[in-house]
C-alpha cells in the first residue's frame, strides 16, 4: 500500500475529498484534476488516481468549483472524451473544462501502449484533439478528417449545456506557445520568476493577436508563508540543504521529452518540486507574498495554480487574493 494511502474505501474517499471541500470553501475558482499515469514522486510527480474517474467523483461532491480534467491525446481518443465531457458538463451544471496535455513523461507512453510521437508532433496531435472536441460540442453533427483523428457524422446526445468548451493546456516550448495562441483559452505555466514568465506571456499574446484571439495564463506556485521573510527563508534553506546533489541531472535524464523544464540551473528552488512551484517565489510574510502575486498579476497572470499545502497562506493570504483584481 503506497505511503499515506488509506486502509478503507471510506477513509480514502474522505482523504480525497477533504482538500477539495476546503478549496471550495476558500473560494477557489478551479480544481485541476491531474493525470499522472506513472511517477516515482522524485524524478517526476507521483502517480495519480485516474483523472476521468476522479472528475466524476468530485463533480458528485461539489457545488461551485469548476473541474478541469487533464487528458492526454494519444492515450484517449477525442470523440469519446467529447461524449464523456458532455455528460460531466450536464451532471455538474456546466462546471467542466479540459486540460489537453500533449505529454512529456515518455515512459508513460510505452507503459500504456500510447504512440510516442516526436515533441512537436505531439502538439500537432493535440491541435486535432481540440478541433474534434470543439467541433463535437459546437455542431449537432460533425465530420473531421485530420492526420491523427477522423470522425464521421459525430453526434453528442445528450448535448452539452453549452456549445463552447473551455480549453486549457500546458507547456512552454515554441510548439506549446503556438498551440495556445491558436487553439486554447488558457495556458498553464510552470513556476518561475517574473523575468522568466514575462517573455512567455508577451510572446503568446503577440501570437494570439495575429490569430485574432486572446489567451489567459495560469501560473503554478507553491506558497510558503510565515510571520516574517526571514522565517520563511530559513525553512526554504533547510529544504534546499536536503536535496540530492545529482537531482537536476537525474530529472533531465528521465524526461528528455520535456522542453524548458528545470532550465534555471542556477536556482535550486526549481528542484524542490517537480513543476518548479517554489521558483515562483511566493515565499515570505503575508505582505511579501501578496506583493509578489501582484507583480505576476500586473504582467498578465490571470490565475494562480496553487498547491494549497501551507496553512498560513490559506488562512491569511488567500482571503486577500481577490483584492489584486480590485486594485487594478
Amino acid at each position: 500500500m503506497p505511503p499515506g494511502e488509506s486502509s478503507t474505501a471510506a477513509a480514502l474517499r474522505e482523504r480525497l475529498l477533504a482538500p477539495v471541500r476546503n478549496a471550495e470553501q476558500f473560494g477557489i475558482d478551479y480544481l485541476l484534476v491531474a493525470q499522472r499515469w506513472w511517477g516515482s514522486g522524485e524524478e517526476t510527480e507521483r502517480s495519480t488516481y485516474d483523472g476521468l474517474a476522479m472528475t466524476a467523483f468530485y463533480a458528485a461532491h461539489t457545488d461551485r468549483i469548476r473541474l478541469i480534467t487533464a487528458v492526454h491525446p494519444g492515450f484517449l481518443n477525442p470523440a469519446p472524451i467529447a461524449k464523456w465531457g458532455a455528460t460531466i458538463d450536464r451532471i455538474s451544471g456546466g462546471r467542466w473544462a479540459i486540460n489537453v496535455t500533449s505529454g512529456w513523461h515518455e515512459v508513460e507512453f510505452g507503459m500504456y501502449g500510447a504512440e510516442l510521437l516526436p515533441h512537436d508532433e505531439r502538439y500537432a496531435r493535440s491541435r486535432e484533439f481540440i478541433d474534434v472536441i470543439r467541433g463535437a460540442w459546437k455542431h449537432p453533427r460533425f465530420d473531421y478528417e485530420g492526420h491523427f483523428y477522423r470522425v464521421h457524422d459525430l453526434q453528442l446526445d445528450p448535448r452539452p449545456s453549452s456549445a463552447e468548451i473551455e480549453v486549457f493546456q500546458g507547456g512552454q516550448s515554441p510548439a506549446a506557445m503556438s498551440l495556445a495562441a491558436e487553439h486554447s483559452d488558457w495556458m498553464f505555466l510552470n513556476g518561475g520568476p517574473p523575468e522568466r514568465i514575462r517573455p512567455i506571456v508577451q510572446q503568446v499574446r503577440a501570437l494570439a493577436a495575429r490569430a485574432g484571439r486572446q489567451v489567459r495564463f495560469a501560473l503554478y506556485a507553491i506558497p510558503l508563508c510565515r510571520d516574517t521573510d526571514a522565517e520563511a527563508w530559513t525553512e526554504i534553506e533547510a529544504m534546499l540543504a536536503k536535496l540530492p546533489a545529482e537531482l537536476h541531472e537525474r530529472r533531465k535524464a528521465a524526461h528528455t521529452g520535456a522542453q524548458g523544464m528545470w532550465s534555471m540551473r542556477d536556482s535550486k528552488l526549481a528542484m524542490l518540486d517537480t513543476n518548479e512551484g517554489y521558483l515562483s517565489g511566493l515565499i515570505g510574510s503575508p505582505e511579501t507574498v501578496l506583493q509578489r502575486m501582484a507583480v505576476f498579476h500586473a504582467l498578465g497572470i490571470d490565475c494562480f495554480h496553487l498547491a494549497l499545502i501551507d496553512e498560513r497562506f490559506n488562512r491569511v493570504v488567500l482571503p486577500r487574493v481577490h483584492s489584486l483584481q480590485k486594485a487594478e
